[in-house]
């Protein structure tokens, strides 16, 4: 063991020296052949890209509004149309079908002629009315000199009470069938011994177009057979069924943005009148006024509409797709600067943690940070997830 010992003792000296001067020769030597890289460390919050990277990500910038929003409601219903929508055409007058050419879907105008009606008695009461004005005429001028030879004391009282009620029952003779020319739709004043004619036009009171068509050529219609139905799209209502707990957030003058068909057009109307009673299955009714001309929205189509319950609130908002979420938080993107590095231009965005509140029509609350001046800030409205995925993969777009 003291053997072992002393050898140390000797060992050690000896290459101790040797190892100082290997160590101060390593130092000499490589004193100059080392170079120190920097190497930028961006902070947490902050993504930087290129400007060919920004066109790539798609970026565009908006300002962080303050709008109102309000609650919706989601809601089913039908297309419906006003009862001075739709018009049953019938003829009060009844006869066979000799001329039409009109089919479902067909467009009509008021006035326009969609049949033509055959009937003697048509001709039976143009005859009748034209009798009856010559009868008319003479017991009227019968009845003027029968009261002035009763003024004369010429005639008796008698004779003049007999000619007067003959010229009333005449006059109103004519009036009935007057109203009777009308209903048939032949204007009395027009009507000449030499026009009278056994047919007539059926015309449409309406603008619209044909729902139904339920006659025929040589068909005989009666008064009560309904002809054509006619639907205006200028009189459109919307039929919403509403759930019993959801009937206080309705009232009159609400604005409906509805769909058909699952399209993505949107259309618009507005509550006019709700129902003020509960159904069977706890539903109550709402009728909606369609805005404007929908040519693809027709009566009987089922649609999803969105109810605007209030719209009072003022808040700080960007559009949805402004507003991305990491770690189970939400953030927005906000220009930071302008930069160069290396004669190349840069872009820095910060990362502002947010907390999301009502989203309505496209658009988000979002609840900022204290002492965060939104009036001043330009946030990304476009291209933010881009920026995101810049920030976890500090990859392929970020620097």
């Amino acid at each position: 063991m003291k053997k072992h010992s002393f050898i140390t003792w000797i060992v050690l000296p000896l290459m101790l020296p040797m190892s100082l001067a290997i160590l101060a020769s390593c130092r000499e030597g490589g004193q100059n052949s080392i170079e120190v890289e920097e190497i930028e460390v961006l902070p947490d919050d902050i993504v930087e890209l290129r400007e060919d990277q920004i066109k790539l990500a798609g970026i565009e910038f908006g300002s962080i509004e303050t709008r109102s929003l309000g609650s919706t409601l989601n809601v089913r219903g039908t297309v419906t149309t006003s009862p001075q929508g739709l018009a049953t055409v019938c003829l009060p007058m009844g006869g066979f079908v000799t001329s039409t050419s009109l089919l479902e879907g067909s467009a009509v105008s008021k006035g326009q002629t969609l049949a033509i009606i055959e009937n003697q008695d048509f001709i039976d009461i143009q005859k009748d009315y034209l009798e009856a004005v010559a009868r008319l005429e003479f017991s009227e001028a019968e009845f003027r000199r029968h009261s002035e030879l009763f003024k004369e004391e010429v005639y008796s009282q008698e004779s003049l009470q007999q000619v007067t009620a003959e010229y009333k029952s005449l006059k109103t003779q004519v009036k009935a069938l007057e109203q009777k020319l009308s209903l048939i739709g032949i204007r009395s004043s027009d009507l000449k011994e030499e026009n009278i004619r056994g047919t007539l036009p059926v015309v449409a009171p309406i603008s619209g177009y044909i729902q139904a068509v339920h006659i025929n050529i040589g068909k005989y219609v009666a008064p009560s057979d309904v002809m054509f139905e006619i639907v205006s799209s200028d009189h459109l209502l919307l039929e919403l069924t509403l759930f019993e707990q959801d009937v206080d957030k309705i009232a009159q003058g609400q604005n409906i943005r509805f769909f058909v068909n699952n399209e993505t057009e949107e259309h618009l109307a507005t509550i006019y009148q709700t129902g003020k009673s509960i159904s069977a299955d706890k539903t109550v009714k709402a009728l909606a006024r369609i805005q404007g001309h929908c040519s693809k929205v027709l009566p009987g189509m089922y649609v999803r509409a969105v109810i605007e319950t209030s719209s009072d609130r003022k808040v700080t908002c960007l559009p949805s797709e402004s507003i991305v979420s990491f770690d189970d938080k939400d953030y927005i993107f906000v220009f930071e600067q302008d930069k160069e590095e290396d004669g190349k231009p840069f872009t820095e965005y910060r990362m502002i943690e947010v907390r999301k509140g009502f989203t309505d029509n496209g658009y988000t609350e979002i609840l900022l940070p204290d002492g965060f001046d939104h009036t001043k800030a330009r946030a990304v409205t476009k291209g933010a997830y881009n920026l995101l995925s810049a920030k976890k993969n500090a990859g392929e777009m970020a620097c």
